[in-house]
């Protein structure tokens, strides 16, 4: 029983980065395109929606991940031992930090899946102005920016823990270094996020 978790374990923190963390630089990369006008983003998202085999694709290195990522992902947050009350050291504040944005995350990914990729299905155009309308909304701008830094933040610090899980970070200053650089993907990855969320509001 005990092999199983730790298999599961060691498999939900390697979605967590591949594929899914991959997804999240390449979806915030063509949303940033965004921040060059109405047709740059029309070009890109175009080009995304035109791949082959788009929806094979986006089941397999996509939804299907995600959805492991995420019920493993509760099944840990509820089960797991916090110790911030006790001891309150930086990485146990991470460790509660991951378990609640991730618990967001399930939220605003079900909403944003509904609100994008099933409108398209539907027949909405997935394009610039589709995403300017929802954002006309001063509580979806609100609840997009908290979903953006929550998703960002949950794969840079993931990324730290998937480093030390599958033994890239051992020593204390490797893993302070790693600190260091979560940081500056989490920076770098939050504003590329952000100035693609305001480039959609008028």
């Amino acid at each position: 029983m005990a092999e199983n978790d730790f298999a599961r374990h060691r498999l939900h923190s390697l979605l967590g980065v591949v594929p899914v963390g991959l997804f999240l630089v390449v979806h915030l990369t063509v949303n940033f395109q965004a921040t060059k006008g109405p047709g740059a983003f029309n070009q890109a998202a175009s080009f995304m929606e035109n791949l082959p085999y788009l929806l094979f694709l986006e089941i397999v290195l996509i939804y299907l991940p995600i959805l492991f990522h995420a019920i493993y992902g509760i099944y840990i947050a509820f089960t797991a031992k916090n110790n911030v009350r006790n001891f309150g050291f930086f990485r146990n504040w991470m460790f509660l930090l991951q378990r609640l944005s991730g618990l967001f995350l399930v939220v605003f990914l079900a909403w944003h899946v509904w609100e994008t990729r099933v409108a398209m299905a539907l027949g909405t155009p997935l394009n610039y102005e589709m995403m300017a309308h929802i954002l006309s909304n001063p509580w979806i701008i609100a609840f997009y920016i908290i979903g953006i830094l929550s998703a960002v933040f949950h794969f840079s610090n993931g990324l730290w823990s998937f480093c030390v899980h599958w033994g890239l970070l051992v020593s204390p200053r490797a893993q302070r270094i790693g600190t260091y650089v979560s940081l500056i993907i989490f920076l770098l990855l939050g504003y590329v996020g952000i100035s693609a969320l305001f480039a959609f509001i008028a």
